[in-house]
């Protein structure tokens, strides 16, 4: 990421090129599949500059996490918001939210839950306990709005279906994946209202 001559430096801009170019080649190669050196001549940046903006690799990683995170549920939150009123709808777009990045060429399952598997270290596993979180608030609420009688129940299960479909599709293919767990899923929405 040389900078032109007679231009000048924007840190902001710097850190989120940085994380941007990371981003793909993290999740792609595993967070531990790839050494700083290598890193940084994949995203085209010296190892100072990459300490100057992260501290260290897993200062990059862990905003590589906290950014991705948030896109993800930000994009969740904004389909199940797209879909109306309806509880069901709502679980619907979840579902098929979760299917079209399971279609995706490059899917390589979630990349928190690769990410606290790969690298078992507390701050990871930190990020990725928040995000399964922001997950299950999704999930609490659309029971919540179908009347369930036990919302935060019917939330873990909804989540279980849609971290299992992951795994699925991971390991299986993405074929049906996001659908065959919605089916469960609105089994389970209409049996707790």
């Amino acid at each position: 990421m040389p900078v032109a001559k007679g231009s000048t430096i924007d840190p902001g801009r710097t850190r989120a090129a940085i994380l941007d170019a990371a981003t793909p080649v993290l999740y792609e190669r595993g967070l531990d599949g790839i050494g700083v050196a290598e890193l940084c001549t994949r995203l085209g940046v010296s190892k100072e500059t990459l300490y100057r903006h992260f501290g260290t690799k897993d200062g990059l990683v862990r905003a590589v996490l906290e950014a991705r995170s948030e896109r993800v549920t930000r994009s969740l939150a904004a389909a199940v918001a797209a879909a109306g009123p309806d509880p069901a709808d709502q679980l619907t777009a979840v579902f098929d939210t979760f299917q079209q990045t399971y279609d995706e060429p490059r899917f390589r399952g979630c990349a928190m839950l690769n990410a606290a598997a790969q690298h078992h270290v507390e701050p990871v596993r930190a990020i990725t306990a928040r995000h399964l979180d922001r997950y299950l608030d999704t999930l609490v609420g659309i029971a919540e709005r179908a009347g369930a009688a036990d919302p935060g129940l019917l939330g873990r299960q909804l989540l279980m279906l849609v971290e299992g479909a992951t795994v699925v599709a991971t390991h299986h293919g993405p074929t049906g994946a996001g659908d065959h767990a919605l089916r469960a899923a609105l089994v389970l929405l209409a049996a707790a209202s």
